[in-house]
C-alpha cells in the first residue's frame, strides 16, 4: 500500500454518526481571479473575502435500510446505489463525495442557511463539509486544508462541466478575514489577523435580492473571454486586481469608510464583464444603499442575482434593514466570524447543527 493510500484507508472505528460546519463568505474584491489560471495573468491577482456565521452543516450516519438517503429543505430521496444519487440534480454532489470516499450507505443531512443561488458560497461549503464529515464518518486519516481545497474545486468541475475557483473554500475551512495570492504552482491563503470583525459586523449588510443566480454559468462566460484576449476583459481584470490590492490594505487598516467605497468600485468593473452579471433588482438595492448614507456595496459572487453586501456606518445599518425589510426583501442576519470549519460526533436524530465539542476538526 503507498503512502497516499495508507493516509486515506478507513479505520477499524469510525464513528457512527458525524457532523460538519462550514461557514459562507462575502466576496469583497479580486472574485474570479481565483479560478485557474486568471491569477496568472494578472499581476499581484489576489482575492479578499470574509467568512460570516451563515452556516452549511452535512451530517452522516448509517443507513437503516441499505439505502444511500439524503435530507435537505424538508425533501427526501432515496438511492439503493451511489449512481443513483449522481443522476438527481439536487443529490449529485453528494454522490460524488460519496463516489470518491466509497462509502458505504449512509443517512445524509444537509442544512444551509443560505438562500439557493444566493451568492454566498454555499454549495462550496457544503462541498468542503462533505468532505470533512465524509473523512471522519469513514474513519480516515484528514488531508491538509490546501488538499481539500482543491479535491472540492475539482470534485464541483467535474459536477459543472466548468472550471472553478478556490476562494469559497477557503472561508469554509479557515473562517475569518482572507487573501488568496496566485503564485505559480500554488494557492496561498492569508488570514487578515489585523481586521477587527466586530466593527466590520457592525456596519456589514447582506440583503438577498430574491433572484437565484448560477455563478458557474456567468464566472465561464468570463473567463472564455479572458483567455480570448479580449481588450476590455483584460483591462477590467487589471483593475479588479488593483482593487483588491487597495482592498486588502484598507481591511487590514479598519478603514471601512474606504473599505465600502473600494466594494463599489470593485461592482463598477465587475458589472463590465459580461451582461447579465448586474440586474435591475440589483442596482436599485444599491441605490437605495447609496441614497441613505452607506459607504458602498457590491453583489455578492458571480452576480446576476444572489444577495448584495453593503457597508454602512452603524446607525445607516439600523434604518437600511428596515427598508429592505418594509420593501419585501429578505435581510440575511450573519455576522463576520473567526471560528473555522467544526467537524463533531452526533447523533442526527437530535436535528442539532451546531454542536461542536471537545472532539471537533478545525480547518487551520
Amino acid at each position: 500500500m503507498s503512502l497516499q493510500e495508507s493516509l486515506r484507508a478507513p479505520s477499524a472505528n469510525p464513528p457512527r454518526q458525524a457532523r460538519a460546519r462550514a461557514w459562507c463568505r462575502v466576496d469583497l474584491a479580486g472574485g474570479t481571479l481565483d479560478i485557474w489560471p486568471l491569477g496568472l495573468l494578472h499581476a499581484g491577482a489576489s482575492t479578499v473575502n470574509v467568512a460570516v456565521d451563515c452556516a452549511v452543516t452535512a451530517g452522516l450516519g448509517e443507513s437503516y435500510d441499505d439505502h444511500y438517503t439524503v435530507e435537505q429543505g424538508g425533501r427526501q430521496v432515496r438511492e439503493p446505489e451511489v449512481a443513483g444519487l449522481k443522476r438527481r440534480r439536487e443529490t449529485a454532489l453528494v454522490g460524488l463525495v460519496a463516489e470518491y470516499f466509497s462509502l458505504e450507505p449512509f443517512r445524509c443531512e444537509i442544512q444551509s442557511g443560505s438562500p439557493q443561488g444566493g451568492g454566498l458560497g454555499a454549495s462550496s461549503a457544503l462541498t468542503v463539509a462533505l468532505i470533512r464529515v465524509a473523512e471522519r464518518w469513514s474513519g480516515r486519516t484528514p488531508r491538509d486544508d490546501a488538499a481539500v481545497m482543491r479535491l472540492a474545486r475539482d470534485l464541483e468541475a467535474r459536477l459543472m462541466h466548468l472550471p472553478t475557483g478556490t476562494q469559497d473554500h477557503a472561508a469554509a475551512l479557515h473562517g475569518g478575514a482572507l487573501e488568496l495570492t496566485y503564485p505559480p504552482g500554488d494557492v496561498l491563503v492569508r488570514p487578515l489577523q489585523e481586521v477587527d470583525l466586530l466593527r466590520l459586523g457592525d456596519s456589514l449588510l447582506l440583503v438577498y435580492s430574491g433572484q437565484s443566480h448560477f455563478s458557474a454559468g456567468n464566472n465561464w462566460r468570463v473567463v472564455r473571454r479572458r483567455l480570448d484576449g479580449e481588450p476590455e476583459i483584460t483591462r477590467c481584470f487589471d483593475a479588479l486586481a488593483e482593487t483588491a490590492q487597495k482592498m486588502s490594505a484598507s481591511l487590514r487598516a479598519n478603514d471601512l469608510p474606504t473599505v465600502g467605497k473600494l466594494m463599489s468600485q470593485e461592482w463598477s468593473f465587475r458589472r463590465q464583464l459580461s451582461e447579465g452579471i448586474s440586474t435591475r433588482v440589483i442596482e436599485e438595492l444599491l441605490g437605495l444603499a447609496q441614497a441613505h448614507g452607506a459607504w458602498g456595496g457590491k453583489a455578492c459572487g458571480a452576480g446576476g442575482g444572489g444577495c448584495i453586501a453593503v457597508l454602512c456606518p452603524p446607525e445607516v445599518k439600523a434604518s437600511l434593514r428596515g427598508i429592505y425589510s418594509t420593501a419585501g426583501y429578505r435581510v440575511i442576519e450573519a455576522l463576520p466570524t473567526p471560528k473555522p470549519l467544526a467537524i463533531w460526533e452526533s447523533d442526527l436524530d437530535e436535528r442539532s447543527d451546531e454542536r461542536p465539542a471537545a472532539s471537533k476538526l478545525s480547518a487551520g
